[in-house]
């Protein structure tokens, strides 16, 4: 027990990943990329909250099962309940605006205002986690790969008023996101990842439930093959596995020095966007890619760089 503690503990400070960690990472980013483009097929034939209270009801069990299978205690102490509580009430707001929003854009320039995110976690760890500090090195890295995302955004898209109001419900779901990683980062300490991802959705699940029966238009309008996938998907690959391995990554490496891999989130989710949306490939996309990696690129240098 002594040696799993150890292996679980923190590092003191956002060190560069090593090479194994960042290919990782950058997978568990890809599959979250792909998830924008999941969501916006199963709401076409079920209601926003039905769907959100559908995947994490699902997973919850799925964790569950999980945790008994391999031995991982889900039990807590009553004085943690209070930080899973509040981090339930955080994963409701900011899955509900991320839902609501893009039921109203597309999932490219959903999963292009996820980019945002980075900027949110650097900025409030460097005030509230000790170690995650600033520095000019990783700020040119994160411009880099912000300017990458943002050029995306001129790539002669048309915004109507609903398109726009999604923008901005996803950009705030983003600033929440950003508050739920730095709280996490502050407690997780305490709580085996399982734990710290069990109980959030294990909560949240009625409630997006209860959600779905009083304000979805209609619940379920129609369910095909396309559905079933989408829901599997963001079930068991990103709401399951995908959540408790990025819980893990945060616990063992620190929140920022993962969150310089999310630009990989947007470019996955246009790719895909491109083969299961029938989206156009552009210089601008290409473009997009290639200051991307710059980016991660440069970032991953700053922990090489500090290490030696």
């Amino acid at each position: 027990m002594e040696t799993e503690k150890n292996e679980l503990a923190p590092l003191p400070i956002n060190h560069g990943l090593p090479l194994g960690a960042s290919l990782f990472t950058m997978f568990l980013c890809i599959l979250f990329g792909a998830n924008a483009v999941a969501i916006k097929i199963s709401l076409t034939g079920l209601g926003i909250f039905t769907t959100a209270g559908v995947r994490f009801g699902i997973a919850g069990m799925v964790i569950f099962l999980w945790a008994r299978c391999t031995g991982n205690s889900l039990t807590v102490t009553p004085a943690k309940y209070r930080h899973l509580i509040i981090l339930a009430i955080l994963f409701y707001v900011q899955l509900s605006l991320f839902y609501f929003g893009l039921s109203k854009t597309t999932a490219s320039h959903g999963t292009l205002i996820v980019n945002v995110l980075p900027f949110v976690v650097m900025i409030l760890a460097h005030y509230f986690i000790p170690g995650d500090t600033i520095n000019l090195k990783k700020i040119f890295g994160l411009i880099l790969g912000f300017s990458g995302v943002a050029i995306l955004f001129f790539d002669n898209i048309v915004m109507t008023g609903d398109a726009l109001q999604g923008d901005l419900l996803v950009l705030l779901a983003v600033l929440i996101w950003g508050c739920h990683i730095i709280y996490i980062k502050k407690i997780i300490a305490g709580f085996h990842p399982i734990q710290i991802t069990f109980y959030p959705i294990s909560m949240a699940a009625p409630i997006f439930i209860l959600s779905g029966f009083l304000w979805d238009t209609e619940m379920v309008r129609f369910i095909d093959a396309s559905i079933i996938k989408a829901m599997v998907y963001q079930t068991f690959v990103t709401a399951s596995f995908g959540l408790v391995a990025w819980n893990t990554m945060i616990q063992r490496f620190g929140a920022t020095a993962l969150h310089s891999f999310i630009f990989i989130m947007p470019v996955s989710g246009v790719f895909l966007g491109i083969i299961l949306l029938n989206e156009p490939i552009t210089t601008n996309l290409v473009s997009s890619i290639l200051l991307v990696v710059s980016g991660l690129i440069v970032v991953n240098r700053v922990g090489a760089n500090r290490t030696r």
